[in-house]
């Protein structure tokens, strides 16, 4: 199988700088990809003086993560693209058991590694962590995190198991399988559009998977802070295009119902935890995706699985 290691770079050559030596040294025989989505900073001449061995696409606008790995990856052939965040640290032998884990299970479509954090690297990192899952109304979470708690790494997710959704952030996936599902859906921009393309994976009969045996280190946040309330908006709104896209329309209605009422009190308790902006920016996601939603019931797919939910009610149990 050809293997390319594809980064999306949005002025973050201090970030390339910092991590791209070690993606490079424990991933020889590996092409490697900057996919460059516009920078103003002077990260593509950097590329081309100090890493000649990383080829270079050159997107025309910043079209997010959604638009910039679509556009990127039309230009980019490989039976696997690995798609890694700049400010990520990857380890020795990262890529030997993603690899034998595609070629046990033709009908794996994804892989996600370990992800710890850079920072503190005994615990857990936000975005994907060991594996992404999903609850009956939509929230995404991880085994290792649920919403704002992280769990310390003591072995407890070491292991090869199906998961929902394998992170952005260090997400293996079949380019096969990518363009059968026409890639990410480019309304999103930013955020949950992975969660949305492995849901219409598992939707089209694919398996998500994790493997323990791999690990890399994410600082995150590298682009877009937890703080930033466009970050607010873009979850909420993405989300709820999510559920209107994937959920089978029997759980759908009920569902939506009760999200956007949930959403209502999450928004107050984002103001007052956060300030006023993120209080308007929930309001602002629900503009947006009533916006959208002629768009998002068109794409629709004729099937929704009725997948299973390992748990149910998250947030009720988690905060009530």
């Amino acid at each position: 199988m050809k293997v390319v290691i594809a980064i999306l770079n949005w002025n973050g050559k201090n970030w390339l700088e910092k991590f791209l030596p070690n993606v490079i040294s424990h991933s020889q025989n590996t092409d490697i990809y900057v996919i460059d989505n516009a920078s103003t900073d002077d990260s593509v001449n950097f590329l081309r003086s100090h890493f000649p061995e990383v080829k270079i696409v050159q997107n025309p606008s910043n079209s997010g993560f959604a638009g910039g790995y679509n556009e990127g990856f039309k230009k980019i052939d490989a039976d696997i693209y690995c798609l890694l965040n700049s400010d990520v640290e990857v380890t020795e032998n990262w890529l030997n058991p993603v690899l034998e884990l595609f070629e046990k299970n033709q009908n794996i479509a994804a892989i996600q590694p370990k992800i710890l954090a850079y920072h503190r690297k005994n615990f857990f990192e936000f975005a994907g962590a060991g594996g992404g899952l999903i609850d009956n109304l939509g929230y995404p979470y991880c085994r290792g995190r649920i919403f704002d708690e992280i769990e310390e790494d003591k072995g407890q997710y070491d292991d090869e198991t199906e998961i929902f959704w394998a992170s952005g952030c260090c997400m293996f996936i079949r380019s096969e399988d990518f363009w059968a599902e026409n890639g990410f859906d480019e309304r999103f921009f930013a955020h949950q559009e992975e969660i949305d393309l492995c849901w219409r994976l598992k939707n089209s009969g694919k398996k998500i998977f994790y493997t323990g045996k791999s690990t890399v280190y994410h600082v995150g946040g590298g682009t877009l802070n937890k703080e930033n309330p466009q970050k607010t908006y873009l979850n909420i709104r993405n989300n709820l295009s999510m559920l209107c896209k994937n959920l089978p329309f029997p759980k759908l209605i009920w569902v939506i119902f009760l999200r956007l009422c949930l959403d209502g009190i999450a928004g107050f308790y984002f103001g007052f935890k956060n300030g006023p902006a993120h209080f308007l920016a929930v309001i602002r996601a629900h503009y947006g995706f009533y916006c959208q939603l002629p768009g998002t019931i068109k794409r629709r797919k004729k099937f929704q699985i009725d997948h299973f939910y390992q748990s149910k009610w998250l947030i009720f149990k988690h905060f009530i």
